[in-house]
């Protein structure tokens, strides 16, 4: 059993696929998210959509960071996780503007005090306003916030979003075929429309992270920040402290930062960058992933036929990537099922039409380029050739 498995989680959530299996799964099967026929007006052109997710255990770090640093802007990087997982998802089905938000915060009072809750909630309302500056209005109807110190040991970060979309402007992955390449967008470095760098750790596989790559004294200083029931060979495993000095190559210069911002990078979005390319090159979308839980092999739920996806020119992993293999011990199978490894969405094209939409990443000074192809196949198969190894899902 992996260390991940052991710390109650799961990359690949198989108990949850099997608990919703029997649902609905909506107009488009092979959409990234589930999509409704508009029942608000009965349009037939246009569909409704609503989902939810969160900033997982990352806010645990965040709690941890706060704790020891005293740096309560830390937060905001939570509402934008939060926001994000929600987002970037439903940009994968090409809906980008006036999208409707509602927050779901569950805390315990005595670790989290007031000024966390305002510092969350006033972040999300800033990345909001942030967003509008490139005609992605997303509009904050408030929430839940509740006081469940039975439920959470420290604070839970939530959210919702709807939209009302109409059919014809929708990305549902039925068009992804063979000869298909993919194109893989960054999600390391610092974008136009960031403030500083971002490791690319995004919001997924941070119990991992936290346990492998952090020090013993966490588990002992703070209690709260775990599971009692855990064994403790499964907790703080790791040599590091979160304000302990690392230096980043990224592009021409070097970022001297620290291990706690690189596991608390806030999730990129890829909503300013999306929106362009809906606008110029949809027609030459066939298919968009966003490689969260699962990390690369995300792709493989997907898929609309039995094909064979090789992604045989991936980016070379970030800095936070290889700090938590190395702590971890975990091979490479593990790592790039948990972790997205150095791009976080891939978009199925042409390949007259890659070139042309790597330059728009580009123009938003996010690296993008071909990291592989679709080809036909007996059955649905993943292929990763790495530098020094080759797996198979």
């Amino acid at each position: 059993m992996s260390l991940y498995s052991k710390r109650g989680v799961s990359a690949q959530k198989e108990e949850v696929h099997k608990a919703t299996e029997k649902l609905d799964k909506g107009l488009y099967p092979y959409a990234f998210c589930k999509i409704y026929p508009d029942f608000l007006t009965n349009d037939e052109q246009w569909v409704n959509l609503m989902h939810a997710d969160g900033a997982g255990t990352k806010s645990i770090l965040a709690y941890l960071y706060w704790k020891e640093t005293g740096d309560i802007s830390i937060w905001k990087g939570i509402a934008q996780d939060a926001i994000v997982m929600n987002l970037d998802d439903l940009l994968c089905t090409g809906i980008h503007n006036n999208i409707l938000f509602s927050s779901t915060i569950d805390r315990n009072k005595k670790q989290i005090p007031g000024e966390v809750l305002e510092t969350i909630i006033n972040g999300t309302q800033e990345f909001f306003e942030e967003l509008k500056k490139f005609g992605v209005n997303i509009h904050y109807l408030g929430g839940e916030t509740a006081d469940v110190g039975d439920v959470v040991r420290t604070i839970a970060v939530n959210g919702t979003m709807s939209a009302r979309w109409p059919k014809n402007r929708l990305i549902t992955n039925e068009n992804i075929r063979a000869g298909d390449v993919i194109v893989g967008f960054s999600s390391s470095g610092q974008s136009g429309y960031e403030n500083e760098y971002n490791s690319g750790i995004g919001s997924n596989g941070l119990t991992s992270a936290r346990h492998d790559v952090l020090h013993r004294n966490y588990g002992l200083q703070y209690p709260e920040s775990y599971d009692p029931s855990l064994e403790q060979q499964v907790v703080y495993l790791g040599k590091y402290h979160l304000t302990d000095e690392i230096e980043v190559a990224s592009a021409s210069s070097i970022v001297h930062t620290d291990v706690g911002r690189l596991l608390l990078s806030p999730t990129r979005t890829y909503a300013p960058l999306l929106k362009i390319l809906f606008e110029e090159h949809f027609e030459n979308i066939h298919g968009l992933i966003h490689c969260s839980g699962g990390g690369q092999t995300k792709c493989m739920k997907y898929l609309p036929d039995n094909f064979r996806i090789i992604k045989d020119n991936l980016f070379e992993p970030p800095v936070i990537f290889n700090l938590i293999q190395k702590s971890s011990g975990s091979d490479n199978r593990e790592m790039y099922q948990v972790f997205n490894m150095g791009h976080r969405l891939e978009i199925f094209t042409n390949p007259s039409a890659a070139q042309n939409i790597i330059e728009v990443a580009k123009s938003f000074d996010i690296d993008a380029q071909i990291v592989g192809r679709v080809e036909t196949n007996a059955k649905k198969e993943l292929v990763l050739k790495l530098r020094n190894d080759e797996i198979i899902y």
